[in-house]
């Protein structure tokens, strides 16, 4: 009977190790970036693209002001990021698009400190992420309130356990009617955990994956508008955000 029993728990043991890495392998898939088109991370006359091992650098070739920082979503390909990216620098603001290890921003949201992004005093820089990334957006802004000029939370329930409602910067958050996984009830749960001068943006019909350009994402509700359509409102509410 023992022997039984212990054989018993080592095949489910193995059917439960086997699962996990099945899931995590959908995961990654599932995460893949889909739809970019290789354009975005060309140079052209108005915007320098660097692909370097920590981020995406999208640089105007004028004179800007500006510098944003983006944390992408977690297990979400960096790359998925890059159109909102490109679009950004199209409007003369420079954007650095981290690559967290394995995608993971809880694992890498120190890296703009560690790279030294902060060096020039004249700019203004803004921390932005989608997701998990918005989240840890929040923490290294509640870690280092004196390094950021303005935060930028997409899609996202966060911040949830810390508080950030006496931070002295502008914030803005964007989230989605159709959000599965950061939903407005959540977001408003938590609202007084933000400034009250923070500035809410509701995009209709908009869910949590077109924020970026990745797949189908678990827990999430179908979208009531394209993917193009969420990207230029998720797009004109930052750069109005920024610009002001």
């Amino acid at each position: 009977m023992g022997t039984k029993k212990g054989k018993l728990n080592r095949i489910l043991k193995t059917v439960w190790i086997l699962g996990g890495l099945l899931f995590t392998i959908w995961l990654f898939y599932s995460y893949e970036s889909d739809g970019v088109d290789k354009s975005f991370l060309e140079s052209n006359n108005s915007v320098k693209v660097e692909n370097a091992s920590d981020y995406y650098l999208f640089e105007p070739k004028k004179e800007f002001k500006n510098v944003v920082i983006f944390y992408p979503g977690a297990m979400v390909e960096t790359e998925a990021y890059v159109p909102l990216c490109r679009r950004l620098a199209d409007q003369n603001i420079k954007v650095y698009l981290i690559k967290m290890p394995w995608r993971l921003a809880s694992k890498g949201y120190n890296k703009p400190k560690d790279l030294y992004l902060f060096e020039d005093a004249s700019k203004n820089y803004i921390l932005t992420g989608h997701s998990q990334g918005g989240k840890m957006a929040a923490q290294f802004v509640y870690e280092n309130p004196k390094l950021i000029d303005k935060l930028i939370l997409i899609g996202t329930s966060h911040p949830r356990d810390i508080s950030l409602a006496a931070i002295e910067i502008p914030v803005l958050k964007i989230y989605g009617s159709k959000d599965g996984v950061a939903g407005e009830g959540s977001i408003m749960q938590n609202k007084s955990k933000l400034p009250q001068a923070t500035k809410f943006v509701r995009i209709e019909g908009a869910n949590h994956c077109q924020f970026g350009y990745y797949g189908f994402q678990l827990g999430d509700d179908k979208a009531d508008i394209s993917r193009e359509q969420q990207q230029k409102e998720t797009l004109d509410a930052m750069v109005s955000f920024i610009q002001e």
